[in-house]
């Protein structure tokens, strides 16, 4: 049987993809104790990188916005590998968001919150989290942004 997540992601379309490899030496998540990590997660879609560049430049606030949610979906994608179910989320204690722009860019944390609301969204009132979001030089992959999360677990 679906948990109550995986029943809201239906409802929004989503399918949970495969969770992307790592680019280089690390884990996707890290289970300790009641905590899951999951490590920053890049907008990977099906063909690979969604959308190349930086905000301010190449690419615009909203293809920023749906590049977080998609770091989101997969964000989730590893929390199930992870953990089996997503049932097991108690909620979501923290989000991170790195947005690739151009030095004067202001809507860092406008960026980010696509990936928030989407938390909210799957998980409702335990999708509310502490959150940074940070604007910074370049991300692997020319990514766009990166966003990882901590959850608290059953």
């Amino acid at each position: 049987m679906a948990s109550e997540i995986e029943l809201r992601l239906q409802k929004l379309g989503i399918d949970l993809p495969k969770p992307a490899a790592p680019v280089a030496n690390y884990v996707g998540a890290v289970v300790a104790g009641n905590l899951l990590v999951v490590s920053g997660q890049l907008p990977i879609g099906q063909n690979g990188i969604a959308v190349k560049g930086k905000l301010g430049a190449e690419v615009t606030e909203a293809q920023g916005k749906e590049a977080a949610r998609l770091c989101a979906i997969n964000i989730l994608a590893q929390a199930k590998a992870a953990l089996g179910d997503l049932a097991r989320i108690k909620r979501c204690i923290r989000l991170g968001g790195f947005v690739n722009a151009v030095p004067d860019y202001q809507a860092v944390p406008q960026v980010i919150n696509g990936a928030s609301d989407l938390l909210v969204e799957a998980l409702g009132d335990a999708g509310k989290h502490a959150r940074y979001a940070i604007g910074v030089a370049q991300l692997p992959l020319d990514a766009p942004v990166e966003v990882e999360a901590m959850f608290e677990i059953s």
